[in-house]
């Protein structure tokens, strides 16, 4: 039952996950429509005085925003499967049991996402705080990303909710990274419990001995579960 217990917990963490990429991936695509689909990240913008607009210098490679998007979109359809799997398996058989195997391809797949969800994250920090010390820099009467949100963009540029579309990717991310941490802690502790339940009912060097008699273990002879003392005398 503990088990079963934690394979719910990595079930509920495997939704989550899929949330958070999904969140990441929209709030990163919204920025980048709003923005003609350029790129924002460690973009450079500058202020037209004549026009009194805020204008793009030069953005970033749209292959940035593209990584970024591929990769949460990745990991919310492996946790959407994941779940998928696991909603059928216990609607099915009325149980969730995973075999060691399982558990090894998981923590790879925990280890490859972990990867390439820092990545993401780091990016995410680093190319938001640089567009944004260029907005302070560049705009008057602006002290933060988010009083540019109130001024004028270019045509057909829209800023409005840029920074709180690329703060909230930013956290998505972090999150999952998180919730990564704990779905490979949950499977680790589960591979050791189910190591150490296979040693327990195997016995020791394959011998069954009177724990496996009390729990029917196959390997035990009838002689062997007979009592010791006060034994019936056979017949000769």
């Amino acid at each position: 039952m503990a088990l079963t217990g934690l394979l719910l917990l990595e079930f509920g963490l495997y939704a989550c996950c899929f949330v958070c990429g999904i969140i990441t991936a929209a709030s990163l695509t919204i920025v980048q429509g709003n923005f003609g689909g350029l790129c924002m990240l460690y973009g450079l913008i500058r202020y037209n005085e004549s026009a009194n607009a805020i204008e793009i210098q030069s953005p970033s490679s749209s292959s940035l925003c593209y990584f970024v998007s591929a990769i949460s979109v990745m990991v919310a359809v492996v946790c959407f499967s994941l779940s998928l799997y696991w909603a059928y398996s216990f609607c099915i058989d009325g149980d969730i049991r995973r075999e060691r195997p399982w558990m090894n391809l998981i923590l790879v797949i925990c280890g490859v996402f972990l990867f390439f969800l820092l990545i993401t994250g780091c990016m995410l920090k680093i190319g938001r705080d640089q567009l944004c010390g260029s907005v302070v820099q560049h705009v008057p009467n602006v002290t933060s990303c988010e009083d540019a949100q109130t001024k004028t963009w270019a045509s057909p540029l829209k800023g409005a909710r840029f920074y709180n579309s690329l703060h909230k990717a930013e956290t998505a991310a972090w999150v999952n990274f998180f919730f990564w941490i704990i779905i490979g802690a949950l499977v680790i502790f589960q591979r050791r419990e189910s190591s150490g339940a296979k040693a327990i009912v195997g016995g020791y060097g394959g011998y069954g001995g009177p724990a496996g008699g009390l729990f029917g273990d196959p390997g035990v002879t009838a002689a062997e579960t007979e009592p010791f003392f006060n034994r019936p005398v056979r017949p000769q």
